[in-house]
């Protein structure tokens, strides 16, 4: 093969390297994410609020394999694994943006969805009161609306305290939890749009890399037949 396309392997492979940091890197956001929901499953899947965490972990998951597979296309030079990841990384990039544009259309929804959440715990609260208190030591809030949301049973629970031995009125977390539920998810969903489009951007390069190999490799084939 020609100098060029030698390099267009070596970029092709170094590019999947790249795309399999990425899908690393959703792998762990996405799990810490998740982290801060799995104790609330009872009514997750009612609410969806494991929904974009979970999404994020299969996409790695996926985004890792198949750049894997890129590379050993790359370096074996087969045109049958090259044109198949071509395939495969188009379709995992159309998915990916059409992800990227849900989370962006609906993002007042899923706001709504997670504020509903909190008032599903704190509904919950007499009968199951893991549901709040999972709340509050994830995202250390008190309450619902606020720490005086409490006032009515004279107490706090040790959940609403970093010193669950002492907790106060002056030791207790000021930030109702809905609000830091909100908010939490609020600023992730920026990190998860524009990161996903930061992957996607690098996932239609491979693409197109992917593609001028798989082309070159059948060309040189044919010309080799000769």
């Amino acid at each position: 093969m020609s100098c060029g396309i030698s390099m267009v392997k070596y970029i092709l492979f170094i590019f999947n390297l790249l795309c399999s940091i990425c899908g690393i890197l959703l792998i762990v956001f996405g799990g810490l994410l998740f982290s801060k929901v799995h104790n609330i499953d009872d009514f997750a899947e009612a609410l969806r609020t494991q929904q974009v965490p979970v999404t994020m972990i299969i996409l790695g998951t996926i985004i890792l394999l198949i750049s894997w597979f890129g590379c050993c296309g790359a370096i074996r030079e087969s045109y049958c694994m090259s044109m198949t990841y071509s395939i495969l990384l188009f379709v995992l990039m159309i998915g990916q943006l059409a992800l990227v544009i849900y989370i962006w259309v609906q993002k007042d929804q899923l706001l709504k969805i997670m504020g509903d959440v909190v008032e599903k715990a704190w509904a919950h609260r007499t009968r199951r009161s893991d549901y709040m208190d999972a709340l509050q030591i994830s995202m250390k809030c008190c309450g619902r609306n606020n720490y005086s949301d409490y006032s009515f049973q004279g107490k706090f629970p040790a959940s609403c305290c970093d010193n669950t031995n002492n907790c106060s009125q002056g030791t207790v977390y000021k930030r109702g939890c809905k609000d830091a539920f909100v908010d939490f998810w609020d600023g992730n969903s920026e990190i998860i749009k524009y990161s996903g489009l930061v992957i996607a951007a690098i996932e239609f390069v491979g693409f197109v890399f992917a593609c001028c190999l798989a082309n070159s490799i059948r060309n040189y084939r044919r010309r080799a037949d000769y």
